[in-house]
Protein backbone atom coordinates (compact mmCIF):
# COMPACT_ATOMS: atom_id res chain seq x y z
CA UNK A 1 0.00 0.00 0.00
CA UNK A 2 1.32 3.91 -1.27
CA UNK A 3 0.90 6.50 1.47
CA UNK A 4 -1.55 7.62 -1.59
CA UNK A 5 -3.38 4.83 -0.96
CA UNK A 6 -3.68 5.57 2.86
CA UNK A 7 -4.54 8.87 1.87
CA UNK A 8 -7.81 7.81 0.13
CA UNK A 9 -8.31 4.54 2.51
CA UNK A 10 -8.34 7.51 5.46
CA UNK A 11 -10.21 10.72 3.82
CA UNK A 12 -6.65 12.25 5.33
CA UNK A 13 -5.70 15.57 5.22
CA UNK A 14 -2.19 15.69 4.26
CA UNK A 15 0.18 18.51 6.90
CA UNK A 16 3.71 17.74 5.70
CA UNK A 17 4.05 16.27 2.00
CA UNK A 18 6.58 13.70 0.94
CA UNK A 19 6.72 10.76 -1.36
CA UNK A 20 3.52 9.77 -1.64
CA UNK A 21 4.77 6.51 -3.44
CA UNK A 22 6.12 5.47 -0.74
CA UNK A 23 5.37 1.75 0.55
CA UNK A 24 3.51 1.24 3.73
CA UNK A 25 3.90 -2.57 4.86
CA UNK A 26 3.34 -2.02 8.22
CA UNK A 27 0.97 -0.30 10.89
CA UNK A 28 0.77 0.34 14.02
CA UNK A 29 -1.44 2.37 16.18
CA UNK A 30 -0.34 3.60 19.97
CA UNK A 31 -0.51 6.84 21.75
CA UNK A 32 2.16 5.52 24.00
CA UNK A 33 5.37 5.53 21.99
CA UNK A 34 6.92 3.32 24.86
CA UNK A 35 4.94 0.93 23.05
CA UNK A 36 5.79 1.89 19.32
CA UNK A 37 9.59 1.03 20.22
CA UNK A 38 9.03 -2.34 20.74
CA UNK A 39 7.67 -2.45 17.64
CA UNK A 40 10.37 -3.15 14.84
CA UNK A 41 9.25 -3.23 11.31
CA UNK A 42 10.62 -1.46 7.76
CA UNK A 43 8.37 1.02 6.29
CA UNK A 44 5.79 1.17 8.54
CA UNK A 45 2.91 3.60 9.45
CA UNK A 46 2.04 5.23 12.86
CA UNK A 47 -1.12 6.00 13.80
CA UNK A 48 -1.27 8.30 16.70
CA UNK A 49 -3.32 10.74 18.87
CA UNK A 50 -0.95 11.69 21.01
CA UNK A 51 -0.13 15.63 19.22
CA UNK A 52 4.11 16.21 20.60
CA UNK A 53 7.19 16.01 19.31
CA UNK A 54 8.28 12.61 20.64
CA UNK A 55 5.65 11.14 17.79
CA UNK A 56 7.60 12.27 14.91
CA UNK A 57 11.45 11.38 16.71
CA UNK A 58 9.87 8.02 18.02
CA UNK A 59 9.06 7.54 14.42
CA UNK A 60 12.38 8.26 13.04
CA UNK A 61 14.07 6.17 15.40
CA UNK A 62 11.64 3.46 14.11
CA UNK A 63 12.24 3.78 10.36
CA UNK A 64 8.16 4.59 9.62
CA UNK A 65 8.08 7.20 6.93
CA UNK A 66 4.38 8.41 7.17
CA UNK A 67 2.65 9.67 10.90
CA UNK A 68 -1.10 10.07 10.83
CA UNK A 69 -2.64 11.74 13.31
CA UNK A 70 -6.52 10.24 14.32
CA UNK A 71 -9.52 11.90 15.99
CA UNK A 72 -9.00 15.19 13.82
CA UNK A 73 -6.24 15.95 16.23
CA UNK A 74 -4.08 19.32 15.38
CA UNK A 75 -0.55 19.69 15.62
CA UNK A 76 1.92 22.89 15.67
CA UNK A 77 3.67 24.09 13.29
CA UNK A 78 6.99 23.04 15.30
CA UNK A 79 6.16 19.30 14.98
CA UNK A 80 5.31 19.93 11.08
CA UNK A 81 8.41 21.72 11.23
CA UNK A 82 10.50 18.49 12.71
CA UNK A 83 8.58 16.04 10.15
CA UNK A 84 9.84 18.25 7.85
CA UNK A 85 13.45 17.81 8.91
CA UNK A 86 13.75 14.13 9.25
CA UNK A 87 11.62 13.84 6.07
CA UNK A 88 8.43 12.16 7.48
CA UNK A 89 5.22 12.34 5.65
CA UNK A 90 2.34 13.39 8.53
CA UNK A 91 -1.53 13.08 7.46
CA UNK A 92 -4.89 13.76 9.75
CA UNK A 93 -7.93 12.23 9.75
CA UNK A 94 -11.08 12.13 11.43
CA UNK A 95 -11.18 8.74 12.26
CA UNK A 96 -11.13 7.20 15.62
CA UNK A 97 -7.95 5.15 16.19
CA UNK A 98 -9.69 1.71 16.04
CA UNK A 99 -11.88 3.28 12.82
CA UNK A 100 -8.97 3.60 11.16
CA UNK A 101 -6.74 0.51 11.83
CA UNK A 102 -10.05 -1.29 10.79
CA UNK A 103 -10.21 0.67 7.40
CA UNK A 104 -6.31 0.23 6.82
CA UNK A 105 -6.87 -3.73 7.56
CA UNK A 106 -9.74 -4.31 5.56
CA UNK A 107 -7.48 -2.61 2.85
CA UNK A 108 -4.86 -5.12 2.91
CA UNK A 109 -2.20 -3.20 5.35
CA UNK A 110 -1.13 -5.53 8.33
CA UNK A 111 0.56 -5.24 11.43
CA UNK A 112 3.58 -6.81 12.28
CA UNK A 113 3.37 -9.71 13.69
CA UNK A 114 1.92 -13.03 11.66
CA UNK A 115 -1.44 -13.69 11.70
CA UNK A 116 -2.88 -16.89 13.47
Amino acid sequence: MTVNEVVRILNATVLVEGDMETEIKTACGSDMMSDVLAFVKDQALLLTGLCNPQVIRTAEMMDMRCVVFVRGKEIDESIKDLARTRDIIVLKTGYRMFTACGLLFAGGLRGECDEK
